[in-house]
């Protein structure tokens, strides 16, 4: 993904999603902005629609899930090795405490709204 992700709250990670999803015109609707694309529409594969980036949005979203929890665990890595390397204050476990419970949310979020999202779809297929 080549925009970036702003792993410190949802709405960053929400523009960054619509912002990818618009400049590589991988929703799928037929009206492809690239010359020469197909007007096949597409939905859920990188194959119909414009896709730019040969994906699909589907996968975009996942990306972008994957982008913030990897923003996440670097942040969670790093006041762990800073514990490690003597800094044990009380203040920095509670923050390490803090951005573990972080990632845990973003980690059932992510994986509420995929799942969500995948559903949807199987819903959609069946009754097409």
């Amino acid at each position: 993904m080549s925009t970036p992700v702003n792993a410190g709250g949802t709405a960053g990670l929400v523009s960054s999603f619509i912002a990818d999803v618009n400049k590589n015109d991988a929703i799928g609707n037929g009206k492809s902005s690239r010359a020469g694309g197909s007007s096949a529409g597409g939905g859920i594969s990188g194959a119909g629609g414009g896709g730019g980036g040969g994906g699909s949005w589907y996968e975009a979203m996942a990306k972008a899930w994957g982008s913030t929890m990897d923003a996440q665990a670097s942040r969670i890595t790093e006041l762990s090795g800073s514990i490690g390397g003597g800094n044990d204050q009380p203040s920095s476990m509670i923050a390490l405490t803090s951005e573990s419970l972080r990632m845990q949310f973003i980690s059932n979020s992510a994986s509420t709204s995929i799942n969500s999202v995948a559903q949807g779809i199987e819903k959609l297929a069946s009754k097409a």
